[in-house]
């Protein structure tokens, strides 16, 4: 290789440019795979590369360094599609979907909904594993009540990016926490400042809608209620004991053994509850990790939802986040985000230009990294100059790295977070930001925060 050059500000901005022309042109316009746009989108920057005089050989390199740094996220979906077949197998989605709606009243749905995914993350340290199973369930009684379903899946993601941020068992926290250079205990400390709020204002939104929605009261919506409890009761075996597979992978989780290991082992049990409670053959209840459930009632939505799962499901999910890993790599590779940062540097001149720096940055690695792990890496890499000389403290770095990235990953279609939560919720992207109040009131908090001062902590040089 001879020698190679920074990008001017000019070339990267044609290169992602181009990149969002041909991702919106070929997803909006064409009907086209975003997984063949991201593959075509890397050969946009390997021309860029080259002309900068790397060779094509240290641009693939670029490309399986971006790939290698999400590999954990790709392990985590796989094991979660194998959880997700074998637990509708199993009936423990089912049962859960019946007791929610034999239980939980309609006005005070959405609320419920917030805790319990909360609850659900914030003891597994997973917002994918809490939104393949506990989001799924709520998902179903949602569309009982009567509620919108992109309402509920905006209450879902609430819930669930609550909770991973508030766990120390969390692969996102831990990583924001090390690329901060922090504790992980001291990072979940500052985000309790800014998050805590943010799911309380959310709770009181979710509530007031509940309230004056008045869903679940109308006789077809009763009937409707009804309708799925049965369904319910008739296909699968429903009791308390179906939910042990349940119990025990939280148990794993918040005794902190391996995730993948951990959610794995509640797929296993959830082939055995589907041999042993359901009926299923041994094998035809294996194969649902991998090919997925498959169901039959003569009630559509119930049919859509509980014909999923299986690591099959998951492996388009996973060329999009492959593609996509690939793509921030190269980018990484050629120092093209630096090169804008460095660019734009003076604006972040004061503590709320900072705040919004971060969350511009962050935002700009799930449309370009097309991950929350590249959102998450990018941020601390390129903003914590700018905090050092505002002498600003690394947890708050690491606080706004959080919302900038993990918080706004489920926003980007063709991002990891968005194409596994639209697909899982079957509800697209653009019909539930408006409703992932938990992380718009995050980003107006942090801006807040940043131009008022409050929660913006100085270093022990600062107050000298």
């Amino acid at each position: 290789m001879g020698e190679v050059r920074k990008p001017s500000i000019g070339e990267v901005l044609v290169v992602l440019i181009a990149f969002l022309v041909v991702v919106f042109s070929f997803v909006a316009i064409y009907d086209l795979p975003i997984q063949l746009a991201l593959f075509i989108s890397w050969f946009i920057v390997i021309a860029l590369g080259l002309r900068l005089g790397y060779s094509y050989a240290d641009l693939e390199d670029g490309i399986k360094d971006g790939i290698r740094e999400g590999l954990g996220a790709i392990f985590i979906l796989i094991a979660v599609g194998a959880l997700i077949g074998t637990w509708i197998s199993g009936g423990i989605i089912g049962t859960l979907i019946y007791y929610g709606l034999a239980i939980i009243h309609p006005s005070i749905f959405l609320l419920a909904t917030l805790i319990i995914t909360s609850l659900t993350s914030l003891a597994t340290g997973t917002s994918w594993g809490s939104a393949g199973t506990s989001g799924i369930a709520m998902m179903g009684i949602g569309a009982g009540f009567g509620y919108p379903l992109p309402l509920v899946a905006g209450a879902v993601l609430s819930g669930v990016y609550f909770g991973d941020k508030l766990s120390p068992l969390s692969d996102s926290t831990n990583l924001t926490a090390s690329m901060c250079k922090i504790d992980v205990i001291e990072h979940v400390r500052s985000m309790i400042y800014l998050i805590v709020p943010a799911w309380v204002i959310s709770g009181i939104l979710y509530t007031v809608v509940g309230f004056t929605m008045d869903v679940g009261t109308a006789p077809e919506e009763i009937a409707r209620v009804e309708e799925y409890m049965q369904v319910m009761q008739e296909y699968f075996v429903v009791n308390p004991a179906m939910l042990i597979p349940a119990v025990v992978v939280i148990a794993l989780l918040i005794l902190r053994k391996p995730p993948v290991a951990s959610i794995a082992f509640g797929s296993l049990l959830g082939v055995i509850w589907a041999t042993l409670f359901q009926g299923m053959n041994f094998f035809e209840a294996l194969g649902t990790a991998y090919d997925g459930f498959a169901i039959d009632t003569g009630v559509e939505f119930i049919d859509d939802l509980l014909s999923r799962g299986g690591i099959y499901e998951m492996l388009s999910s996973i060329a999009v986040i492959m593609f996509g890993l690939g793509f921030g790599g190269l980018l990484e590779k050629i120092g093209a985000l630096r090169v804008i940062v460095e660019k734009v540097a003076f604006l972040f001149s004061n503590q709320g230009r900072a705040s919004i720096g971060s969350i511009i940055v962050g935002v700009m690695g799930n449309m370009f990294g097309s991950a929350m792990y590249v959102s998450l890496i990018v941020p601390p890499k390129i903003m914590q100059g700018s905090y050092d000389e505002l002498k600003l403290k690394r947890t708050v770095l690491s606080r706004n790295s959080e919302v900038g990235g993990t918080l706004t990953s489920a926003m980007v279609p063709w991002s990891d977070n968005g194409i596994f939560m639209a697909t899982l919720l079957g509800v697209s992207v653009f019909e539930y930001i408006p409703f992932m109040w938990l992380a718009l009131i995050s980003i107006l908090l942090s801006i807040i925060y940043g131009y008022t001062g409050m929660f913006m902590w100085k270093t022990e040089e600062a107050d000298n």
